[in-house]
């Protein structure tokens, strides 16, 4: 059984959808960002950064595994399954490679985003302008690669599940606010399509029902 700190955010529905998509066992134990909960005492236990998702594995030989980010959740899972990531040469390279292109780029300019849209106590003009152009960027390299691979990685991967949580929520705003940069994103729009009609993804999205 493994045990999923999550709330619903792009970041946790990471893992759901890999949980779903590998059929794992998991209970899920929701850590309400609104009030706080990520800052108590037994969560920063196991997440120390005070972020959401975190896993504990309870099923292993050594004895409870807890891991916290996304990233690290997401490779952990797919190589104690073995799926979803290749276990060597070029078809794990891609996949890593995209996964870490959206650890490193995707997530944090769409939070800085939403941060400055929605939550800044003062709206500033350059700021909403500089991650809105700098998402809109980004989509279009999404947008480049999938017109080469039908997904990030070549195969459906970790990548996509890593990636897609906050597409789907944010592609046609960006594409709306910033056409001159992205153009059409027919390739985006399959791909979202593609992954969004899994069953899996559609069970890991409504994690965790609050």
């Amino acid at each position: 059984m493994i045990d999923l700190y999550t709330w619903t955010t792009p970041n946790g529905r990471k893992v759901s959808i890999m949980l779903e998509e590998a059929g794992l066992a998991y209970e899920v134990h929701p850590v309400d960002i609104g009030k706080e909960e990520q800052f108590a005492p037994s969560f920063l236990k196991i997440s120390p950064n005070n972020r959401i998702p975190a896993i504990i594995d309870r099923d292993t030989d050594g004895g409870p595994v807890s891991i916290f980010e996304s990233g690290a959740i997401l490779i952990y899972l797919a190589e104690k399954t073995g799926k979803f990531l290749a276990p060597k040469g070029e078809q794990r390279a891609k996949t890593l490679e995209w996964l870490m292109w959206q650890m490193g780029g995707v997530g944090p300019m769409l939070g800085q985003a939403n941060h400055f849209i929605n939550t800044a106590p003062e709206k500033i003009p350059y700021a909403i302008d500089r991650y809105i152009t700098e998402a809109a960027r980004l989509i279009k390299v999404l947008d480049t690669r999938l017109g080469k691979a039908d997904y990030m990685g070549g195969d459906y991967s970790i990548a996509d599940m890593a990636t897609y949580p906050w597409l789907a929520v944010a592609f046609d705003l960006i594409l709306q606010a910033k056409p001159d940069v992205i153009g059409e994103g027919t390739n985006v729009k399959r791909w979202l399509a593609a992954v969004g009609k899994r069953p899996a993804v559609e069970r890991g999205m409504a994690v965790p029902k609050v």
